[in-house]
């Protein structure tokens, strides 16, 4: 739990450091973050589902302490967000899956003779 506050309150101080700078850039991220999770075709509780499981993946444990708040404060279930996780764990073992294809092509080459190492 010390790590999540400890999350929360580097957020905010830094947020804070960069509002107190006047930020140009630091305003156009939050009108960004507020356009991008408006109501819409997607609802903002289905938008931060899917945050929740691209921080997963990308590991930004401070962008999934957020977005699972902000997913919980729009209406998500435990069990919604748990899904959006379980999502996220099947696209990080999509890209092992692809790149075991490419080491199944090498192992083909390398023990049909077609590829030698040591040819050159």
């Amino acid at each position: 739990m010390e790590r999540i506050n400890q999350l929360i309150r580097q957020r905010k101080w830094a947020n804070g450091r960069l509002i107190k700078y006047d930020s140009k850039v630091f305003k156009i991220i939050q009108q960004l973050e507020e356009a991008t999770f408006a109501d819409g075709a997607l609802p903002k509780k289905t938008k931060e589902l899917i945050a929740v499981g691209i921080s997963v993946i990308t590991n930004c444990e401070s962008c999934m302490q957020w977005h699972i708040d902000q997913a919980a404060k729009s209406g998500a279930s435990e069990r919604e967000i748990l899904e959006a996780v379980e999502v996220a764990f099947e696209m990080g073992i999509g890209p092992a899956t692809v790149n075991g294809r490419f080491a199944l092509e090498v192992m083909d080459a390398v023990f049909t003779g077609a590829v030698r190492p040591d040819d050159d």
